[in-house]
């Protein structure tokens, strides 16, 4: 999927309001301890607590930087994919002639052997987005059934979780296509491997000529590295080892966050006693009210613990969002909606009937 528009705050605040509220009351549990209870000892210097957050920061922008590197090599893998089945599509469409065939085949019948590769190539897309949204033990949203980043849950329907491929792919191949690929494992590799095979037999028809059918072979095998690129990044994750150790040390800081700048307030707030000594305001109702601020301003440490707190938070989880670009959450990349438009695309070039409507953006969402 993918974002059609910037984050409208209300969005930001349903993705993390589980966790906002969360790290204000790790923020209160401190500050009622030093304040209240008058454990004035408990508290972390701010230096070590710095160097630690500075750690923290570098650790988390690798990881942000590793996960957005896999998630722009996959857009640019569907760019190539895009740009190298309009080249299928044009060396289909003007290649395959009766120029060196013996055989006389009519308009209607070159139009029909064109559309089957154009169908089958179509297919081919199918079944290569099918595949890269199968779930992995590793994905964000089988991870954590009920995060607040899993967008599952959040009524954005992941277009092959409700339709099974066999109802989709059904419409561009044959029965005994069908029945071959459905039988194999990997049933977009099959599907290149049935295309390879009927150039074969265009060029044993006379339909395409050698240079021709090398042309569109190596198209062919454009779209296998593709295919393994998109495999590669599918298979094989962001490693676990960097992925975890990421996030015990964010959420270790983010504990002790607020022992850290507790001191810090309270010392800030004795400044402000200390500045409202030398005025000539005592005894009025601002000078109270500016004394009782001053006194508790211990308490205001709670919001900026959890603004910081939020601030690590969500930049960890952007990384982890962004690792797996295939999944299926907001920020992926939108296979299934580059898919129809390639679908639409070539289909328009050989002047295809019955070309299916770009899909709707839901809730500002494309899949």
């Amino acid at each position: 999927m993918f974002i059609k528009r910037i984050f409208p705050l209300k969005t930001v605040f349903i993705w993390s309001k589980r966790y906002i509220f969360l790290f204000l009351v790790l923020g209160i549990i401190p500050v009622f301890l030093f304040e209240v209870v008058g454990l004035k000892w408990l508290h972390v210097p701010w230096l070590p607590l710095g160097v630690l957050g500075t750690a923290v920061a570098f650790i988390t922008g690798f990881k942000n930087n590793a996960a957005y590197d896999r998630l722009w090599e996959a857009r640019k893998i569907w760019g190539g994919i895009v740009n190298t089945s309009r080249s299928w599509t044009i060396m289909v469409k003007d290649f395959i002639t009766n120029d060196h065939s013996n055989l006389s085949n009519s308009d209607k019948e070159l139009f029909l052997i064109k559309r089957e590769l154009v169908h089958r190539h179509v297919a081919w897309l199918t079944a290569l987005r099918y595949q890269l949204r199968k779930d992995k033990p590793w994905e964000l949203h089988l991870r954590a059934k009920h995060s607040a980043m899993d967008i599952r849950n959040y009524k954005y329907p992941v277009f092959e979780d409700a339709i099974p491929i066999e109802e989709v792919i059904n419409n561009y191949i044959t029965e005994e296509e069908y029945k071959t690929i459905f039988a194999k494992s990997n049933q977009a590799s099959q599907l290149l491997g049935i295309q390879s095979e009927r150039l074969k037999q265009l060029k044993e028809e006379g339909l395409i000529d050698n240079f021709r059918h090398m042309e569109m072979s190596n198209a062919l095998v454009e779209l296998y590295t593709l295919q393994g690129k998109c495999e590669r990044i599918k298979n094989f994750p962001y490693p676990r080892q960097f992925a975890t150790l990421n996030y015990i040390f964010v959420w270790a800081f983010i504990i002790l966050i607020p022992f850290g700048i507790m001191e810090e307030f309270e010392v800030f707030g004795d400044k402000i006693l200390v500045m409202l000594d030398k005025t000539e305001l005592k005894h009025t109702v601002r000078y109270t009210i500016q004394e009782t601020i001053a006194r508790h301003f211990v308490w205001f440490s709670v919001l900026f613990s959890a603004l910081i707190s939020w601030v690590f938070h969500t930049m960890e989880a952007i990384g982890e969002v962004s690792e797996n670009p295939f999944e299926g959450s907001p920020n992926d990349v939108p296979i299934t909606d580059l898919s129809r438009s390639i679908e639409i695309d070539i289909r328009q070039l050989i002047d295809d009937t019955d070309i299916p409507a770009p899909y709707e953006w839901k809730n500002g969402i494309v899949m």
